[in-house]
C-alpha cells in the first residue's frame, strides 16, 4: 500500500497452508507501534508451514531494471526497456502479458491480498463478516485474514488468474494489517500464517513471490519470498530491515514518493537495492536510481 498518505497494510489468517511438515518457529518480538495496533505478539514457539520450493519459478535478480505501473496497464506499443514490469493483475490481460514477454520482460501480477476493493469483479464473493475498517483509500476495507476458510478459495482463484494470464510472479499488497487499526484483533502470528500461505500457494502455481513491506517479519518470511518490494524505507529510516534479502541474494525493489532522488538513490545503490522515484498515483512516470 502506498504509504505517503497512511502507513497501513493487510491482515492475516490463522489456518496453516498444509504444505509440507510444520516446523516450530519463534515468533518475532513486537515493536511499540505494533503493540499499540494489535497487542503483544506471543513469544512461544508455534508450528508454521515449511516453505514450498518452486524449482521452475523465475527468480528475480539483484540489479533488475523495473517499472511499477498500477494506475492503468502500460500500452503495448510503449513498453519500457526494462527487465520487469509490475502491473495490476485484474486489469492486465493475457494478450498484454504475452506482448511483455515478447519484449523479453518478466511480468509481475499485483494483487491486494489483505484489503477488499469494491471495484474488483470478485468483490461480491467476500462476506460482510470478513470486511473491516477502511484502510484510508476510497472503496477499500481491511480483511480479517484469520478467516482462511473464507479467504483461501478467493485468493487461490486470484493466483490462478495470474497463472492463466502467463504472469511470472505475484506481488501481494496489504500484508501487514496486524500493524494497523483493521477492526480485527490480528496478531503477528496471524500475519505470518497468512503471508506464508500466500507465498506457498503462489509457488505451487509456479509464480515468484514478492513480499510487500511487513518489515517487522522479514527475518521469518525471507525463506518464503523471492524478492521484497518496499515503499519509502528511506523516508522512514527502515531500510536496514531489508538487508537480509540482499544478503540472501534476493533483490529489494522499492520506491520513494516525496524524497528527491539525490537524497535516497546513493544510499539505495550502496545497499544494492533497486529503487525508483515514483508519483503516488503509480502511473508511467519514473526515475530509476541506477540502470535504465
Amino acid at each position: 500500500m502506498r504509504r505517503a498518505i497512511l502507513v497501513l497494510a493487510l491482515a492475516a489468517v490463522l489456518v496453516s497452508s498444509g504444505a509440507g511438515v510444520p516446523r516450530a518457529v519463534e515468533l518475532p518480538a513486537t515493536s511499540p507501534r505494533v503493540a499499540a495496533a494489535s497487542g503483544a505478539i506471543q513469544t512461544a514457539a508455534r508450528a508454521l508451514p515449511e516453505p514450498v520450493r518452486c524449482r521452475d519459478c523465475w527468480r528475480p535478480r539483484i540489479g533488475t531494471s523495473w517499472q511499477w505501473q498500477l494506475s492503468e496497464p502500460p500500452k503495448a506499443r510503449a513498453l519500457l526497456e526494462v527487465g520487469m514490469l509490475d502491473v495490476d493483475g485484474f486489469e492486465t490481460g493475457r494478450r498484454l502479458v504475452a506482448r511483455i514477454h515478447e519484449r523479453g520482460i518478466k511480468a509481475v501480477c499485483y494483487l491486494s491480498a489483505g484489503s477488499w476493493e469494491r471495484w474488483r469483479p470478485d468483490a461480491g464473493r467476500f462476506p460482510d463478516d470478513v470486511l473491516g475498517r477502511s484502510n484510508g483509500w476510497p472503496g477499500e476495507r481491511w480483511l480479517d485474514v484469520r478467516r482462511l476458510d473464507v479467504l483461501a478459495p478467493l485468493m487461490a482463484a486470484r493466483i490462478r488468474m495470474c497463472d492463466r494470464k502467463g504472469f511470472d510472479g505475484v506481488e501481494f499488497d496489504n500484508v501487514d494489517g496486524y500493524t494497523n487499526p483493521t477492526g480485527f484483533a490480528l496478531t503477528g502470528a496471524d500475519q505470518l500464517r497468512f503471508n506464508m500461505w500466500l507465498a506457498n500457494r503462489a509457488h505451487r502455481a509456479g509464480l515468484a513471490t514478492f513480499l510487500k513491506n511487513d518489515l517487522e517479519q522479514v527475518r521469518h518470511l525471507l525463506p518464503y519470498f523471492d524478492a521484497a518490494l518496499n515503499e519509502q524505507c528511506h523516508q522512514y529510516g527502515e531500510c536496514r530491515r531489508l538487508a537480509p534479502f540482499v544478503r540472501a541474494g534476493k533483490p529489494v525493489f522499492g520506491v520513494e514518493y516525496t524524497l528527491p532522488v539525490d537524497e535516497f538513490c546513493p544510499a539505495a545503490n550502496r545497499r544494492d537495492f533497486d529503487f525508483l522515484r515514483k508519483r503516488l498515483s503509480l502511473d508511467a512516470w519514473r526515475v530509476p536510481c541506477r540502470g535504465r
